[in-house]
């Protein structure tokens, strides 16, 4: 297993709420969602904490629990995270949460887990065969609906900071709801509304995890495709795929070609090559 891993904050000046880890077996990402100002969340340790920590739980259960399911594996990761910080109200509906990918690697399958908006890009041996992308979309599709507000004002300014505060505390309603969508949060039934699945490892010549600051130059962007996007990965390395998200955003700075919630966000790229 080759792995190549690239990740850069939004701001030099905020905390990455990106996480990447691996070991020879498995490679995780998350993803943390971030808290508006203004806005409260229980915790007193902020979401790049958690995610740390979260990422970490998570890759050593996955790693050393070859036979355990990898939502049990997410499951006591969230429980043992939560643990870590019970002074905290974990209960607030704006604890800090994440989106979540493990893969595994045994010795016959590749399994992957997807939670929330991050992608899982797989690369199979057939030749004939384009990419194909895993994400879970309920959070978007939730989002549809209350993001108008929020979109209709030019990104960076006080009526934008506003309205983004505005759509991240109606999101909070519907977050881990059976109508809703689903993140790791401190509840590890979590884990269960997670995707799953396993295809042979024989078929697979790779795989590549974005989180959706780096998935953005494809599913919001749409200035690539994910064929292409793998390519400038394997040609010019994962960075190279952020530099090009970056370029995007700049371009765009208030948000009036692409509206969306942050001008930049956090982005993560692991690409595994088998």
């Amino acid at each position: 297993m080759h792995l190549e891993i690239a990740t850069e904050p939004a701001r030099l000046d905020r905390p990455n709420e990106d996480f990447i880890a691996a070991s020879p077996s498995a490679v995780v990402l998350l993803d943390g969602a971030g808290t508006p100002p203004g806005s409260d969340c229980g915790c007193a340790h902020g979401v790049a904490w958690f995610v740390t920590r979260l990422g970490v739980n998570l890759l050593a259960s996955v790693t050393n629990q070859p036979d355990r399911a990898l939502t049990d594996c997410l499951a006591d990761a969230i429980t043992t995270t939560a643990a870590l910080h019970p002074e905290c109200d974990l209960t607030h509906p704006g604890t800090p949460s994440a989106t979540v990918i493990a893969v595994r690697l045994t010795g016959q399958d590749l399994e992957y887990l997807v939670l929330a908006d991050s992608t899982l890009i797989l690369e199979h041996t057939d030749p004939t065969a384009g990419p194909v992308a895993i994400t879970d979309d309920r959070e978007a599709q939730v989002g549809a609906a209350l993001r108008g507000s929020m979109d209709a004002v030019p990104t960076g300014t006080p009526a934008h900071a506003d309205a983004l505060r505005g759509y991240v505390e109606a999101m909070r309603a519907h977050r881990n709801q059976q109508d809703g969508f689903w993140v790791a949060t401190a509840d590890p039934s979590a884990a269960y509304a997670a995707l799953t699945g396993s295809v042979p490892r024989a078929d697979v010549t790779g795989f590549t995890m974005l989180s959706d600051g780096a998935s953005r130059l494809v599913d919001r962007f749409h200035l690539a495709d994910w064929t292409e996007a793998l390519k400038l990965i394997r040609d010019h390395g994962p960075a190279a795929l952020i530099r090009e998200v970056r370029t995007a955003e700049l371009s765009d700075i208030n948000g009036q070609r692409w509206p969306r919630g942050k001008a930049h966000d956090d982005a993560a790229v692991a690409t595994v090559t088998l």
